[in-house]
């Protein structure tokens, strides 16, 4: 499996020979063509019509949020606690939802917890640090948002990692609509010296697991 992060809340996962696109505000230039599109809310830079558009091809699956699909013609409705499997690869929607923010009412937006072959990813989504993140087990990589605001910054991003306990995380929502670098790197180092979490800073780069 590869994971590439495009910026903000945009990643590529390549794995069992297809190509999974989450939240595709960012793309490349030439981008390979999608099997699987997640988009976890229907705000523009998660649900961005014209990317979504170039990465589909005749049979590209498409699963949204239930306001995120009314924007995406042909796509798939999931909610928290729905389980989607598509080309042997197991999708489970996840809550994601702000606690003390009014951005992301709980029930509008959703983060995805990917299975294939052996490896677990879990996509945040839009979310503070909420108490369903302790039913998240056994998950390899954990993609945090920490840049504030709308979201969990790096220390609760940080907490939600020591109950999440993945092998490795990688922050996002940083470095364009909001958030720093800096968001990154403190997320990076209170992990690493508080838990046994490795944290990658991908920066347009691919992370091969």
């Amino acid at each position: 499996m590869k994971i590439r992060w495009f910026g903000h809340a945009s990643f590529c996962i390549e794995t069992e020979g297809k190509t999974i696109y989450i939240d595709p505000y960012f793309i490349p230039k030439k981008p390979v063509k999608a099997d699987i599109i997640l988009v976890t809310h229907e705000h523009y830079d998660h649900c961005e019509i014209e990317n979504i558009r170039r990465l589909r091809k005749p049979h590209t699956a498409v699963i949204a949020s239930s306001e995120a699909a009314k924007k995406i013609e042909g796509s798939a409705i999931a909610r928290a606690g729905d389980l989607i499997n598509l080309h042997g690869i197991h999708i489970t929607a996840v809550n994601a939802y702000n606690i003390d923010k009014y951005f992301h009412k709980k029930g509008e937006g959703i983060g995805f917890v990917i299975e294939s072959g052996a490896k677990r990813t879990y996509h945040s989504g839009d979310t503070d640090f909420i108490p369903e993140m302790k039913d998240l087990e056994n998950i390899d990589v954990a993609l945090m948002s920490v840049g504030g605001k709308y979201t969990m910054d790096y220390l609760e991003a940080a907490e939600a990692v020591k109950t999440i306990k993945p092998r490795i995380a990688i922050p996002m929502h940083w470095g364009s609509i909001v958030g720093e670098k800096q968001d990154a790197e403190g997320f990076k180092k209170k992990v690493e010296e508080e838990t046994e979490t490795k944290v990658f800073i991908l920066e347009n780069r691919w992370l091969s697991l």
